[in-house]
């Protein structure tokens, strides 16, 4: 399958503008100002009014925001300079910047059929603030944590593995206004308070087609990570912790003799090369890392499958959040790419009825029409393992064989012909993605509920 369009588009040859930003503490509001030749873009970000909007660190967490949310612009024409005019910016952030640009871009690059290896970044002031001293007591313990939640299993199993920490809240970002349901739903569940901020892009960018922009996907967990920062600094918190979990920083594909990877914002460099940038804006005085950076998605659906009080509400099927209300499902499709990974991954550890209950009698495995799905999933076919938050090919052939040996599982012909499609795995190969690997960055303070220490 080629992703390429041809022609492919003439990319912008004017510098991308960073204009400015501005806060506006009466309304809660962050106001980031970009343009693109003639054309001006204003994205708008909404927080609670009664926070600590006069604190140092808020400005700097603003800034951040600023410097993150302009890709979503930047790609309308992909020229091949930013300028980021009057912004303060030092030399690290700068570095941070362009990687961001290039490896959250690519594959918005691949399937534009653009090369943006020659990105420039100018423009620019080294004279900025200096960092918030941090808070007195952050390393005796948090102040307070925040956990994005996305209402899947991911962001559900972080919660339970940090209800030791009584000072914990969620984070919900939506479009001002607006709610999910697949979002509110476990949110209720967990019991714990949330922190909301609204994100309201330049409604430009609805109209891609009809201006002409370019148009693909951008880093937007990455986003999500500066806009969670800022809440949690303007609610007094000092720890925001994700839920991305290690398959995340494996690449989608290699093309071109580069690793494109759709899940790049979720991966250890972008949190490692973030948490750097933290440091140096905010003078360690926000901790941030993922919960689950160690662990494998066929670990996280373990720990969920035991999580029963969540599953009749948790949904992560793509069509539940459509950006418009009247095309959002309000269950799941059964049909998507998303829809096929968490059956898969999940089969292991649920009964098969309990699973054809929660995709409401129309659960993906029990549908042969969906073979080629699966078989991108598990690399058994010629298509390209799908542009989604899904687990790596390991991952999705352990879950297949775990699943396969389930004696509920005997009428469910087409694991029996998925399996068949690859050759054995070795035990420890699935023993070992029930246990943590490789390097992350839990602070001990958090080795409670299953976190290493």
């Amino acid at each position: 399958m080629s992703t390429v369009r041809r022609p492919a588009p003439v990319p912008g040859t004017e510098p991308f503008g960073y204009q400015g930003f501005d806060l506006d503490p009466a309304r809660g509001l962050l106001t980031c100002r970009y343009s693109a030749g003639d054309r001006e873009f204003a994205e708008r970000v909404s927080f609670a009014a009664d926070g600590n909007w006069d604190s140092p660190a808020a400005w700097q967490a603003a800034r951040l925001i600023f410097l993150l949310a302009g890709v979503s612009y930047y790609k309308t024409a992909a020229p091949p300079v930013i300028d980021l005019g009057q912004t303060p910016v030092s030399d690290a952030e700068r570095d941070f910047l362009r990687e961001f640009y290039l490896e959250g871009l690519g594959e918005f690059g691949y399937r534009n059929g653009l090369d943006l290896s020659g990105l420039r970044i100018t423009g620019g002031s080294a004279a900025r603030p200096a960092a918030p001293p941090a808070p007195p007591g952050l390393a005796g313990g948090s102040r307070g944590v925040l956990i994005p939640f996305g209402g899947g299993i991911d962001s559900i199993v972080t919660v339970e593995m940090l209800r030791p920490h009584s000072d914990a809240a969620l984070f919900v970002m939506s479009r001002p206004g607006d709610r999910f349901a697949a979002i509110e739903r476990p949110a209720a569940v967990t019991g714990l308070p949330i922190v909301r901020a609204g994100r309201e892009i330049d409604p430009q960018l609805l109209r891609s087609a009809e201006l002409g922009f370019l148009n693909g996907h951008v880093p937007v967990t990455g986003i999500l990570s500066a806009i969670a920062v800022m809440a949690a600094v303007l609610d007094g918190r000092d720890t925001v912790v994700m839920s991305n979990e290690w398959s995340a920083s494996i690449a989608t594909l290699e093309a071109g003799g580069r690793s494109i990877n759709h899940q790049y914002s979720k991966s250890a460099a972008f949190e490692s090369g973030f948490r750097r940038v933290l440091d140096g804006a905010l003078g360690r005085g926000m901790t941030y890392f993922s919960a689950l950076r160690p662990f494998s998605e066929l670990w996280v659906a373990q720990r969920f499958a035991a999580l029963t009080q969540y599953h009749d509400v948790f949904r992560s099927c793509n069509r539940a959040f459509h950006i418009d209300p009247a095309r959002r499902l309000d269950h799941w499709c059964g049909q998507c790419d998303k829809c096929c990974f968490i059956d898969l991954i999940l089969a292991p550890f649920l009964p098969a009825a309990e699973l054809a209950k929660i995709f409401g009698g129309a659960e993906p495995l029990a549908d042969p029409s969906l073979a080629g799905r699966f078989r991108s999933l598990l690399g058994t076919s010629a298509e390209a393992k799908p542009f989604e938050c899904v687990g790596d090919v390991g991952e999705c052939r352990a879950a297949a064989v775990l699943a396969a040996q389930r004696p509920d599982r005997t009428g469910t012909p087409l694991l029996r012909t998925l399996t068949a499609e690859f050759p054995p795995l070795a035990p420890d190969a699935v023993a070992s993605l029930l246990r943590p690997a490789g390097e992350h960055a839990i602070p001990a303070a958090y080795a409670a509920g299953g976190l290493p220490g």
